[in-house]
């Protein structure tokens, strides 16, 4: 194996620019702590963006992986594989799905799910049932279809035309929703937490309402719990918390654990339409990933455990007052479970990516969800004492932050 040194300049050399990465490059991990190539220690409460579900090199992931490396890596879908058909009877036993698609990310699974509401519309009515309503900061993925489904034009621009047949709504505004709405909606797509658009949690009752919208116009429901999804609520989906089911479910990030995977979840009744050659994935269900998703789902799917994130949502919350107590900086913190948003005061919008830098150099890794929003998405096991010793580091980072304003 090649030993080359490379560093955070390789990367402007050689890497197409589209991320900005941190100064720091990290080489290993173990649970929450991460360490760079200087041997400098972090705490991750970012989890690779909701993905480290069960933090860094979680011992069962790890030998769920060596034991399949050693026996099957890929087939392609002329074949099945054991790993996974046992990964999609957890998912549909777990769910309200009978079905399941498999693919390797969030962004292929909303694909298909758009695809697959458009198919089913049209088996069942025709072409002219397309319309595919979506809120406003809305976040689906970056293929073309997703980002045009997504309520965020800046993924959008410079490069349209992109596909028509979309409309985006305020979220939470359900007068907004009937006013567009019809027998021509094939779907209404939503996240029950919009996650990149700022942690907005959506109202029970509009999602209830939306439910009921969508049977109205024969519409189809699709819940977005890619980053909401596997625990990180404190359920093993946020539907289930929320008490509306959809007909159909995307999943990703979390349920690999950090291993690439993504799964469309769907009913008996909607399946159908995703026949023989309709849709498909080269590396989708390959074994490597199902077997560690499947140990990953064996794990998180524990009454114990989702309690244990609800709880630590608590202790989050009362750090992060306690930090606004001394400093004024954050309008609102909002969220459920482990998926936690921090707004900053209004003087501060526009700049939350200071205080991810401000962070880095106390050890702590950190995200946004969007320029005004710190965000928190750590392990769903973190510990007291790191959840503790993180929210301590982010207290120094947000002093430091003020003090050179």
């Amino acid at each position: 194996m090649r030993n080359d040194a490379v560093t955070r300049a390789t990367f402007d050399q050689v890497m197409v620019p589209n991320y900005n990465p941190q100064a720091m490059v990290p080489v290993r991990g173990e649970g929450v702590r991460v360490w760079d190539q200087d041997g400098c220690e972090y705490i991750d409460l970012a989890g690779g963006i909701a993905v480290n579900a069960l933090g860094h090199c979680h011992p069962r992931l790890v030998a769920a992986l060596k034991e399949q490396a050693n026996k099957l890596w890929h087939l392609s879908n002329v074949f099945t594989n054991e790993p996974a058909l046992r990964l999609a009877k957890q998912l549909t036993e777990a769910t309200f799905a009978d079905k399941v698609f498999f693919c390797n990310s969030g962004a292929e699974a909303n694909e298909a799910a758009f695809k697959l509401v458009r198919k089913y519309a049209y088996d069942h009515v025709g072409p002219e049932k397309h319309e595919i309503i979506s809120f406003n900061q809305s976040f689906h993925g970056r293929t073309l279809f997703t980002v045009s489904v997504g309520g965020q034009k800046k993924y959008r621009e410079g490069f349209e035309p992109v596909p028509a047949g979309i409309t985006h709504v305020p979220f939470n505004d359900i007068d907004a929703l009937k006013a567009v709405i019809s027998d021509k909606t094939c779907a209404v797509v939503m996240e029950p937490i919009q996650g990149e658009g700022g942690i907005i949690p959506a109202d029970p009752e509009f999602a209830r309402q939306v439910r009921e919208l969508c049977d109205q116009h024969n519409a189809l429901l699709v819940f977005d719990e890619i980053q909401t999804g596997v625990g990180r609520t404190g359920e093993l989906y946020a539907y289930m918390g929320l008490g509306v089911t959809p007909d159909i479910l995307t999943s990703a990030k979390a349920l690999g654990g950090g291993f690439p995977v993504g799964a469309m979840l769907v009913s008996d009744k909607v399946a159908g339409s995703f026949g023989f050659g309709t849709h498909g994935s080269t590396y989708g269900g390959n074994p490597l990933a199902c077997a560690v998703a499947g140990e990953a789902i064996e794990i998180i799917n524990d009454r114990a455990l989702l309690d244990g994130v609800k709880q630590k949502h608590q202790q989050f919350v009362e750090g992060l007052q306690a930090i606004n107590a001394k400093h004024a900086i954050f309008s609102e913190i909002r969220g459920k479970g482990l998926l936690i948003g921090a707004e900053l005061v209004e003087a501060w919008h526009g700049k939350a990516a200071q205080f991810l830098a401000a962070a880095r150099d106390e050890g702590l890794m950190l995200l946004v969800a969007g320029p005004n929003v710190l965000r928190m998405a750590p392990s769903l096991v973190i510990g007291d004492a790191d959840i503790a010793e993180g929210l301590a580091r982010l207290e120094r980072a947000v002093a430091k932050t003020l003090a050179n304003a």
